[in-house]
């Protein structure tokens, strides 16, 4: 069956016009110097039916064909240890590892070096960025969801699907962690075929998944818009909440989020190399994705209440007020509009709490050196996720 040719059919809806003239999407074009329009939307568009075939391959060929724990076992040999030159691997083994065990020739380790110092510097701002700007955001794009709504994912809970989202992002921001057979490496590998997996679950079983509509499951245009948020709208966030940052951190932030785009097989010319060419895919991208429907606010809100299920903290008031700062971030860092979309609660007092980070953010950029502040900012995000790990029995990637 022939494909319809996708269009940029939402460039006209109130949604997409309001966010790219007066909401976050025009501060993105101010803060990246981006120059917006659709003249190479027919490059990107057939994106939208594209996936990672080979991550598939592998898939059907291991994990299909043996029962989960041994084809587990098998894989994460791999990772950490290579293919034998002597054994009878399946072609799709042997294809995948040779790409992601291929240094490109564009691979700047200097670089990768400052977006992981980037990363770790920003400390508990790079999470409050991560969760209330990034992670709930995206819940914006109705189309974007569907994969999380059709695994069930509101099933497993919020704090299972953020502890695995803080696992997956620490690991691979941390120094050399993307070197061949380290845990970064290991941790891009298996995201990689989560996706896979994924992706043929739902072509399996969900019958009515909407493909003209939707895209493929986890299509690479869609895989391009997450990677965005790692990186754009993440430096963003920062941005907005008072954190600064060189020009060779902010190159490296791309550069880092460019190779572990490149380990998950996303195609390479949708992994932008700086903050303006960023602007301009993730303004095409947003032209296909309709404003959140119902399933949107269902994840928000689960992801808002994770504050209140989540044992960590160990008393009911800590957790409503982690819930309130949260609530306080989401309001300061998100458009209006977006926010009203997703109904996310009017709290009081709604800007004192970001606006105060912003401040101190300033004052301690310039008092604490950026030695200290990557360290401490290391050592905090680690403690978060070991608490959240121990709490979560571990995550999916182990």
């Amino acid at each position: 069956m022939e494909r319809t040719i996708v269009q940029p059919r939402f460039k006209d809806a109130p949604h997409f016009k309001d966010f790219w003239t007066k909401g976050n999407g025009k501060k993105l074009i101010e803060f990246s110097g981006a120059e917006v329009s659709f003249k190479n939307f027919d490059k990107f568009s057939p994106y939208f039916y594209h996936v990672d075939e080979l991550g598939d391959m592998v898939v059907k060929d291991i994990y299909l064909t043996k029962n989960f724990r041994e084809a587990s076992r098998e894989i994460e040999e791999y990772i950490r240890n290579g293919i034998p030159d002597n054994e009878k691997n399946p072609e799709s083994i042997k294809q995948m590892f040779s790409q992601t065990e291929t240094i490109p020739e564009w691979l700047n380790n200097d670089l990768l070096k400052s977006g992981a110092e980037l990363c770790m510097r920003a400390n508990l701002d790079s999470l409050i960025s991560l969760r209330d700007y990034c992670l709930i955001g995206g819940y914006d794009f109705a189309y974007l969801n569907k994969p999380l709504i059709v695994t069930e994912a509101l099933k497993k809970g919020a704090v299972k699907r953020l502890s695995e989202t803080l696992d997956f992002w620490v690991n691979v921001t941390r120094y050399n962690a993307l070197e061949i057979h380290h845990k970064g490496y290991e941790f891009a590998i298996k995201t990689r075929i989560i996706h896979s997996y994924a992706r043929l679950s739902i072509r399996k079983h969900y019958k009515d998944w909407d493909t003209e509509n939707w895209g493929e499951p986890i299509n690479s245009w869609d895989m391009m818009a997450t990677y965005i948020g790692f990186s754009l709208v993440f430096l963003h966030s920062l941005h907005k909440l008072g954190n600064t940052f060189s020009v060779q951190e902010e190159q490296g932030l791309f550069h880092l989020w460019k190779y572990i785009g490149y380990l998950l097989g996303i195609p390479e010319n949708l992994l932008p190399e700086n903050k303006k060419q960023a602007t301009e895919f993730f303004y095409l991208w947003t032209s296909v994705q309709p404003p959140a429907d119902k399933d949107s606010v269902l994840l928000a809100h689960s992801l808002l209440n994770e504050s209140l299920e989540n044992p960590i903290l160990k008393y009911k008031f800590q957790r409503r007020n982690l819930r309130y700062l949260h609530i306080c971030c989401t309001w300061f860092l998100l458009d209006e509009d977006v926010c009203k979309r997703l109904q996310i609660p009017e709290v009081s007092n709604k800007k004192v709490f970001p606006v105060s980070k912003r401040i101190i953010n300033k004052i301690y950029d310039k008092m604490v050196s950026r030695n200290q502040r990557i360290r401490k900012g290391n050592k905090d995000q680690m403690k978060v996720l070991t608490d959240y790990l121990s709490i979560t029995k571990n995550s999916n990637f182990h």
